[in-house]
């Protein structure tokens, strides 16, 4: 009978190699995994900082893209533009752990609180100026319509005052010419043109409730057929117009219709009156009121 005889002491080194080998291999799983973790939440920190990063840079061009004409608001902006920046120049700096990263979580979101309420100003500034911005737009519509109204009004003005001006001139009607001689201190109408003595030229004033009342003066010129003026009186001016008359009359006019005749005697060097056609033309002032003619043989 065969008897194997073991040694303990063997024995003894065979279980603390083996229990080496187990807590090696222990410690090999534990110091992949740990690492495996570490690594995994140095990439988490990483990422937390680089969205940190990037939420200060938004907010900095943010600043960047607002432009107010109001000096206190700009000097806000101006100093939460140092403020983020000086964040994101320190968070570049560092190296991502959780203290670092928690701090300036904690930074970021007083910052976001300012900003919140700096733009929420801001905003309402921005409305306001728009509305304000609307609002001289429609009063400057407004103003350009007002100023079109008030040309508009002053081109009409300008010509119903030129047509009540024209529309109240004097005028009159129904011209008609005489000669007369004188025979035994009596006047009878002759076409005899050696034997005339006078013109007699008879109008009607028409009626113009628009025409100021008052003294007219009424100018009247004779032409005879070798175009001088018979009854010379002179000339008289009228601005840049002159008028040579054979009588001049103050005539009375109240807005009524009114027959005129006046006679108007030959000066001693016009008589004997020669043959042919002579023009009586009736003026007010300058204005022509109307013509017409008597016929001497």
């Amino acid at each position: 009978k065969l008897i194997m005889i073991v040694n303990p002491q063997f024995f003894n080194y065979r279980l603390i190699i083996g229990s080496l080998i187990v807590a090696i291999t222990v410690l090999s799983v534990f110091s992949v995994t740990n690492y495996q973790s570490i690594k995994t939440h140095q990439q988490f920190l990483e990422q937390e900082k680089k969205l940190v990063e990037s939420e200060l840079s938004q907010m900095i061009l943010r600043y960047d893209e607002v432009a107010l004409k109001n000096d206190l608001i700009n000097t806000n902006l101006e100093g939460a533009k140092k403020e983020a920046k000086l964040a994101l120049d320190n968070l570049k700096l560092l190296k991502s752990d959780v203290a670092v990263i928690s701090s300036f979580k904690k930074q970021l979101s007083l910052i976001k609180s300012k900003n919140n309420s700096l733009f929420t100003t801001i905003d309402s500034l921005q409305l306001r100026t728009k509305e304000l911005e609307n609002e001289n737009s429609q009063a400057f519509t407004t103003l350009e319509l007002q100023l079109q109204t008030n040309a508009n009004l002053i081109k009409e003005n300008k010509s119903l005052n030129l047509d009540l001006k024209k529309g109240a001139l004097l005028t009159a009607n129904s011209f008609k010419a005489k000669a007369y001689k004188t025979v035994l201190g009596k006047s009878s109408v002759t076409t005899k043109a050696i034997k005339t003595e006078s013109i007699e030229v008879c109008f009607t004033l028409a009626e113009n409730a628009l025409t100021q009342q008052g003294d007219k003066e009424i100018y009247i010129q004779i032409v005879n057929p070798k175009n001088n003026i018979m009854a010379d009186k002179g000339a008289i001016n009228f601005g840049n117009s002159s008028l040579i008359y054979s009588l001049k009359e103050i005539i009375n006019y109240n807005n009524d219709v009114l027959d005129i005749c006046l006679n108007i005697k030959a000066d001693t060097n016009d008589q004997p009156l020669i043959k042919g056609t002579y023009f009586i033309h009736v003026f007010h002032k300058d204005k022509k009121l109307g013509s017409t003619k008597v016929i001497l043989n």
